[in-house]
């Protein structure tokens, strides 16, 4: 596996137009990641990736099974092997941002999937609550985004206590998929604090291939480091 930092290339001549594509829409930043890697037929999305914003320009961290390609004119590629090494009861500090969604079965008997924070709300019945009384939406975020964390530690190999985790940048997105031409719409958490290892195992797999879905769309990637380094 490779860890890589990837940004764009000052010295590119068409720096303008990259930006004002990949800055717009989620998916085209998927693809123009795509493009890191050598053309690989028999190969699907093996990368996983994080957009992050520094001085005004895109940053991408990518974990992936195959080395980006380098050499590519529009960017700057970092990349080092990554193997992490980890041990139960090892505690780290983490970012991770997920598309965070929930279940439920409709009036037809159809499963859908919504947004934990606008299904909380109905729920509650939100709405209708007296504006004076109700609960701020970030309690709301904070709320539903650690509930939906912890339905899926165990899996992914680790626990963490509720009051170490800070829950935020909750962010609806839309994205145009050009080759289906269809608005594909999501939501988006952010989440920093501490994790503990249970299971190295699972959360080494965790690592590599992310957690929860819209992987496509730069979510899953669980960042971590060791607590003395946050």
């Amino acid at each position: 596996m490779y860890f890589s930092k990837v940004s764009i290339n000052p010295a590119s001549l068409n720096i303008e137009k990259l930006a004002g594509q990949i800055c717009v829409d989620s998916y085209k930043e998927h693809q123009q990641i795509w493009q890191l890697f050598k053309p690989d037929p028999d190969a699907g999305r093996d990368f996983l990736f994080r957009r992050e914003q520094i001085n005004g320009w895109p940053v991408y961290y990518v974990v992936s099974e195959r080395r980006p390609d380098a050499e590519q004119q529009l960017w700057s590629v970092e990349h080092k092997q990554y193997c992490p090494k980890l041990y139960s009861g090892q505690q780290l500090a983490f970012r991770l941002r997920v598309n965070p969604v929930v279940s439920r079965t409709d009036d037809k008997g159809k499963k859908r999937r919504h947004d934990v924070v606008m299904d909380l709300k109905k729920q509650m019945d939100y709405q209708q609550q007296n504006k004076n009384n109700r609960p701020y939406e970030m309690q709301l975020v904070q709320q539903a985004g650690i509930a939906w964390l912890q339905k899926r530690a165990a899996v992914a190999g680790f626990e963490f206590c509720d009051s170490a985790i800070r829950v935020d940048a909750y962010t609806r997105h839309q994205s145009v998929k050009t080759s289906q031409k269809k608005m594909i719409r999501y939501s988006t958490l952010d989440y920093e604090g501490l994790l503990t290892v249970a299971d190295p195992k699972l959360c080494l797999q965790a690592l590599f291939k992310g957690v929860g879905p819209a992987k496509a769309f730069g979510c899953g990637l669980l960042l971590v480091k060791p607590v003395s380094q946050y």
